[in-house]
């Protein structure tokens, strides 16, 4: 796969996740991969409830901005938690 499709796959689902790091351009899209890593761990705190709706809502948001900047090939962090790095 190419960055581009990498790093958009990347954002669909865990499964998606998983291809791209494994059979996807890594390099090409590494920062999109990161980023879907960090959107998809922190919406795990969603399931609190009454704050982790109102968080959830905000990790859609993020998820969508994401997406959209993979599919243009931006490099555009998310709010709030755009900065954090787990993939070197």
């Amino acid at each position: 796969m190419d960055a581009r499709t990498t790093g958009i796959v990347a954002y669909i689902t865990w499964i998606g996740l998983i291809i791209s790091i494994c059979v996807g351009d890594m390099q090409g899209a590494k920062f999109h991969v990161n980023q879907a890593l960090v959107i998809m761990l922190f919406s795990l705190l969603s399931a609190i409830p009454v704050i982790g709706w109102i968080w959830g809502i905000f990790m859609l948001v993020c998820w969508v901005m994401g997406l959209i900047a993979a599919i243009n090939q931006e490099e555009k962090e998310v709010p709030l938690i755009g900065r954090l790095r787990l993939l070197k």
